[in-house]
This record gives C-alpha cells, structure tokens and sequence, in this order.
C-alpha cells in the first residue's frame, strides 16, 4: 500500500465524495452570507436608534448569540426548534433537508451577531457631525443613515467583515454535527470507507486553507486598494 494514495483524492467515488462536501461548504459560506449581512446591518441600526426599545433589542440580540457556542445553536435550530413549528411544516421540513436549513439559519444569525458589532463601530467612525448635518437638512434617522454615514462606515467595515467572513467560512464545518453532508462530513465517510485517514482530512485541510487563503488575500486586496482614510 502506498504511503499516500493520491488516485484517492483524484478520481473514483471518494474524491467524488469530498468534492461534493466542498461544494456544499461553499454554499452554506454562500446563502448564509447572503442572510447574514442585512440582519447584520438592521441590528446595527437598532443599536444606534434614537429609540431606546429598539436599542435594547439589539442589544439582547447580540449579546445573546454571541455569549451561546456556536454548537449549541447548531444542535438547537435542528433538534429543538422544529418541534415548535406548526406540523405541517414540521413535516415538510423532516421530509427535506432540515439538516442544511438548520445549519444556515444557525451559522446566519450567529455571524450577524459578529457582523452587527463590526458595522456598529464603522458607523460610530463617522464624525457625529456629519450625522447631525443630515438631520439638519430635513432627513429622518433612516434617510441620514443610508444617504449620509452608511456609504462611508460601510467602506471602514469591510475589512472586518471579510474577517468575520473568514470565520463563516470556517466554522461551516461544525454542520457535521447535524448531520449535513459537508466537507468535514465526507472526509469522515470517505476515512470510515477507507481507513485512509490522512488522504482524506488532508484533502479537507488543504480545501479549507485554499479557500481561507483566497477570503485573505481578498480583504488584503481590499486594503490595499481602497485604504481607509483617517479625518
């Protein structure tokens, strides 16, 4: 037996296997992305409201997911809060892929928890003045945001949500709990098939390190190219 089996990783069922797995690790990075950013963003702003209902509700939000493993809301969102649905929907889900619905409404509102901070700071970046001019000029809270602050603290957050996108990235892989067939999920198939240990997980440490590498030189891309500007 060789010592490492390359035509494991490269052809036939198994690599077929991982290559599956990642594939789908990169569409739950994708769609919880997706539904990450704009829950990120309202939050944001319920923390900066001038309401102070609204502040603590963004505030319980975020303190609330972030102080929970992210573990725990893994297994919660697929073993616990099926159960409080309606049963028609309940067994529409148990009929589908609960699992990969569980994973990325967990991974998506863990991630905003982050993400929401993140924003925050960038808009509290912005000179007050700036802010109090637009309201100056007749614009609501809201319209100030969005004409006057966002456009600017949102070019400070990027780099740290790139950050925050890196460890989305990353913590994918915990959705082999539930049983969703990802990467970490299929390198365990393929070394239970196999006993080839370390072709398999190699494969699955060198697939996340491509893809980290790749969310890394982006933000340094980024920084690079458009610098942030101190006033």
């Amino acid at each position: 037996m060789p010592l490492f089996d390359y035509s494991l990783l490269l052809t036939g069922q198994y690599h077929d296997m991982l290559v599956a797995g990642l594939w789908l690790s990169l569409q739950l990075l994708a769609v919880s992305l997706v539904f990450a950013l704009p829950l990120a963003l309202a939050v944001a702003l319920l923390r900066l409201s001038p309401l102070a209902p609204l502040r603590w509700l963004g505030f319980a939000y975020v303190e609330s997911i972030r102080n929970i493993p992210l573990l725990a809301h893994m297994l919660f969102w697929y073993f616990g809060a099926p159960e409080l649905l309606p049963e028609g929907i309940k067994t529409w889900l148990y009929e589908g892929h609960i699992e990969a619905y569980s994973a990325i409404v967990a991974l998506s509102l863990y991630t905003a928890a982050f993400m929401a901070e993140d924003i925050r700071s960038g808009i509290r970046s912005i000179p007050a003045v700036q802010f109090e001019a637009g309201r100056a000029l007749g614009f609501s809270f809201l319209a100030t945001m969005r004409r006057v602050v966002l456009p600017q603290a949102l070019r400070v957050t990027v780099p740290p949500l790139i950050s925050q996108t890196l460890s989305l990235w990353k913590n994918t892989s915990i959705a082999t709990v539930i049983g969703v067939a990802e990467l970490m999920y299929q390198a365990g198939q393929v070394e239970s098939a196999t006993f080839r240990s370390f072709e398999s997980f190699a494969f699955a440490s060198a697939a996340y390190l491509t893809v980290s590498l790749a969310i890394t030189g982006l933000a340094t891309w980024y920084h690079h190219r458009f610098p942030v500007r101190t006033i």
